[in-house]
């Protein structure tokens, strides 16, 4: 069958989001989901292929996180769910749902309700601009990661690989982990496309891919 299908890691997208469409509101969960089903369009249109061989849209995500944590510094307590984050992501799960062609699949969000420090706080450090006893609770995060994602992205490859629903998938991503599914794919004869929304990817990952392809506005 000669359709596209369209998979999008939603972490990956929400941080690049900030960073290619710096005119729209990043908060604004309605403008966000259509702009993911935009992203397909466009992709079509950069292939020379109609709307109508968009087979469907699948995005990738977690819940928010939905408990009450103790900050590490003040002792403060925070109720993640009530956060405007966790209200944005339930938002915008369900304005996905809305879109047409769209599955959303959701993951598990996994924490060990501790807390690390942020990557920017730690390279202050490095660089002597922020002392220790100068760190409060901004420059901490929670410990958590996503779980199930990469093999949700996984299966999906490969069950649309091995029934032949398409012969075309895009994977819109920024990381090595797809490998084993796109080699898998492109075994069975699917043109296997990576969008990494402009980001730069390691040279030996062309190899794993047939094409190399961003719509979005290329960020300065």
């Amino acid at each position: 069958m000669s359709g596209t299908a369209f998979l999008v890691d939603g972490g990956f997208f929400l941080a690049r989001y900030r960073k290619v469409w710096s005119d729209r509101d990043p908060n604004d969960a309605r403008t966000v989901a259509k702009t993911v089903f935009g992203m397909a369009l466009e992709h079509l249109k950069a292939l020379d292929r109609p709307r109508e061989a968009l087979y469907r849209i699948f995005f990738y995500d977690c819940p928010p996180l939905d408990r009450v944590l103790v900050k590490p510094v003040s002792g403060d307590s925070l109720d993640f769910g009530r956060t405007g984050a966790a209200a944005f992501r339930r938002e915008l799960h369900d304005q996905l749902r809305r879109q047409r062609k769209m599955a959303l699949r959701l993951g598990r969000l996994a924490e060990r309700g501790e807390w690390q420090l942020k990557r920017s706080a730690f390279q202050q450090l490095r660089e002597g601009s922020l002392r220790w006893e100068a760190l409060g609770d901004e420059h901490f995060e929670p410990d958590m990661r996503q779980t199930q994602v990469d093999m949700k992205i996984g299966i999906d490859i490969a069950a649309l690989a091995y029934k032949k629903q398409v012969d075309q998938i895009i994977l819109v991503a920024g990381d090595a982990d797809f490998i084993p599914a796109a080699k898998l794919a492109r075994y069975e004869g699917i043109d296997f496309i990576l969008d990494p929304m402009w980001q730069g990817i390691a040279p030996d990952l062309h190899e794993h891919i047939d094409g190399l392809q961003s719509v979005c506005p290329r960020p300065f």
